[in-house]
């Protein structure tokens, strides 16, 4: 009797991309409502909220996450949203991350 046994190779998965849903400096938001929003939208403690804060005000932009597509472009929509309830122009954008 002859037996063939056949291995079925597995699919490659490709890891999904990854994106840093970052806060853009301006000359008008709060620094106070930058902390809120990173605190409130990225669960972030005080510490890391006031870090992330004096990353944009002194370098133009400061990273609040990493997340998938779907997750940081809902995230980047909240902010945007709550920014202009509060009638302050933060931006907050989506940047893939390089791989």
């Amino acid at each position: 009797m002859d037996e063939t046994i056949t291995k079925t190779a597995k699919p490659k998965l490709k890891k999904p991309s990854q994106f840093q849903v970052l806060l853009l400096n301006d000359d008008y938001t709060e620094m106070d409502f930058v902390i809120e929003v990173v605190q409130r939208f990225f669960a972030k403690n005080e510490e890391a909220a006031h870090a992330i804060m004096i990353k944009v005000h002194l370098d133009g932009e400061g990273v609040c996450g990493i997340y998938s597509h779907d997750v940081a472009q809902t995230k980047v929509e909240q902010v945007i949203k709550f920014a202009r309830e509060n009638e302050q122009p933060l931006m907050c954008v989506i940047r893939e991350l390089e791989k």
